[in-house]
């Protein structure tokens, strides 16, 4: 964590904190609404899914290291580290491929398969072509595995609890309402997605919180998204 004589206020926080959120949110939104209303080069599918990607990272990641400069905090703090990298990516590939093993072995395919609606919208986003499955899987691993843990989990969580009294009580609270946000975001129309979101949402979480660090969540997060693409191409991509 960075060394500085300055402390900023809780309420200045809570602040920054309240508009940074917000203005992430748009900017995840916006190329998702840019390319889905003008269906520009095929809409939300093929090539631009990477562009969807790069923008989101790009955009977000910027946005976060100047409000933590703001905040007199660095990447570090909020758990971008990679000390015990390699327990930490163990912990997270383990929870990766087993929620995939349960998802896809299990739960999908009694929950409806082909006819769900989260898979009918997967499957709508490819293109039949190799560029754009790549693509697909960067949006899955750089959008979501690296982009949304480092927004939703980590400056979240960590800057979030800064604003209460007693940290502890603050970080649990950061915590549920990450949660809360995150499954909120993904836009859960019944049970089944409510449990498909929460499940992975709270494991992505707990694994932040047990580790105090962004690895293990990245890589569980990354690799469910990554093995989540191929297999929904492979069982149900006609």
């Amino acid at each position: 964590m960075k060394n500085t004589d300055r402390t900023v206020s809780k309420k200045r926080t809570l602040v920054i904190f309240v508009c940074t959120i917000i203005t992430g949110f748009i900017l995840f939104a916006l190329p998702n609404v840019f390319f889905g209303i003008t269906k520009i080069n095929g809409g939300l599918s093929g090539v631009n899914l990477l562009f969807i990607a790069l923008f989101q990272c790009i955009t977000v990641c910027s946005l976060i290291y100047f409000s933590l400069k703001l905040l007199n905090k660095d990447f570090q703090y909020i758990g971008w580290s990679g000390k015990n990298w390699k327990s930490d990516s163990i912990l997270g590939l383990l929870f990766g491929l087993t929620w995939t093993a349960l998802q896809f072995g299990f739960i999908i395919p009694n929950t409806g398969g082909a006819e769900r609606a989260d898979i009918s919208q997967m499957v709508s986003m490819f293109d039949g072509t190799p560029l754009g499955t790549l693509s697909f899987i960067a949006l899955g691993v750089i959008g979501g595995g690296i982009t949304e843990e480092i927004y939703n989990r980590g400056y979240f969580i960590n800057v979030l609890k800064d604003t209460f009294k007693n940290p502890t009580i603050g970080i649990w609270i950061a915590a549920v309402l990450s949660i809360v946000f995150f499954a909120i975001g993904h836009l859960p129309t019944d049970a089944i997605s409510w449990f498909d979101i929460l499940v992975p949402t709270i494991a992505y979480t707990v694994l932040f919180l047990y580790t105090k660090r962004l690895t293990a969540s990245i890589i569980a997060h990354g690799i469910y998204n990554m093995t989540g693409i191929l297999l929904t191409y492979y069982m149900y991509y006609q």
